[in-house]
């Protein structure tokens, strides 16, 4: 009898163990979900390429602040902002953070809080025409930028480019969205729509493939400084200082570059960029920070 006693004792004390542990266990879970800092990510209103690439990077980001900023989740929207609506991202999606060009119109200085920390280097500066396969010989017929210039470009509706295409000389169709863009290019309205040599590829084979007889043009190309950066909500300095210190480390790191060259090691070679005739243009909307970047292929 003694002995079943000890042995009911043994189990009860065990059992209290057991829960206090796990109960210790669940508190401790409690505590770092109620420290997690969720991330409001906006990531429309771009190729799926270039999603995923940011999407990567804002993870390498917060992966490396950690340990000063504390545990992070990423709630991310692709919902597409048609027209001016991208500069509510802030003021009225209350998202917290997203991608965008450096000098992007549709902020004012205090509309935001700017990240001056390239991406994806400048790739999306140079930019490769999608034409209609039949105009592939007026295209190859190009030798200086008038040539270009007296075909029209077509832009969506508020993209930054249009701005800059007009500043240069270049005729411009802006108007629609991203969604019927190669839709109007096929039905003729207009000759061409130009994408950075970070999207092309994947802009041309999700979105441009669907429609007969589009092609991207073999020998051409368009320059001009156009960064990446993280823009962040101005209400969340915090944010912003993680962000800046998170991109500084992953760059000293070595691992912004190893995600670069997962998307983009063989950018040169896929496009035959050191082969086409490139073409300068000014950017009147770019930062003084990126305003001498100039078109080098060694960078890649």
């Amino acid at each position: 009898m003694q002995k079943v006693l000890i042995i009911i004792l043994i189990s009860i004390i065990m059992g209290s163990c057991s829960f206090s542990e796990s109960n210790k266990n669940t508190q401790e879970s409690k505590s770092v979900a109620s420290n997690t800092k969720v991330v409001d990510f906006w990531n429309g209103n771009r190729s799926e390429v270039r999603q995923k690439y940011e999407r990567q990077v804002l993870e390498a980001v917060l992966t490396a602040t950690e340990s000063d900023f504390g545990p992070w989740e990423i709630k991310e929207s692709i919902v597409e902002y048609p027209g001016t609506e991208e500069s509510w991202v802030f003021s009225e999606k209350n998202h917290h953070l997203f991608v965008t060009i450096a000098g992007n119109q549709k902020f004012k200085e205090g509309d935001m809080i700017a990240i001056h920390k390239p991406l994806t280097r400048n790739l999306l500066g140079y930019r490769i025409p999608i034409i209609r396969a039949e105009d592939a010989e007026i295209f190859k017929s190009v030798s200086k930028a008038g040539d270009i210039q007296k075909l029209k470009h077509g832009i969506p509706e508020t993209w930054s480019d249009a701005v800059i295409f007009r500043h240069n000389g270049y005729q411009v169709v802006e108007d629609g969205s991203f969604d019927d863009i190669f839709e109007r290019l096929a039905s003729g309205l207009f000759d061409y729509s130009a994408y950075g040599v970070n999207e092309v590829l994947g802009v041309f084979k999700n979105r441009a493939a669907k429609h007969k007889g589009l092609m991207i043009a073999d020998n051409v190309m368009l320059f001009y400084p156009f960064p990446l950066v993280f823009y962040v909500n101005p209400e969340m300095p915090e944010l912003g200082q993680r962000i800046d210190q998170g991109l500084q480390r992953i760059i000293e790191s070595g691992t912004l570059n190893d995600i670069f060259n997962e998307y983009y090691a063989n950018i040169v070679e896929e496009l035959k960029l050191d082969q086409r005739k490139i073409f300068i243009l000014h950017n009147p909307l770019i930062p003084e920070e990126f305003a001498n970047l100039k078109p080098d292929l060694s960078d890649f």
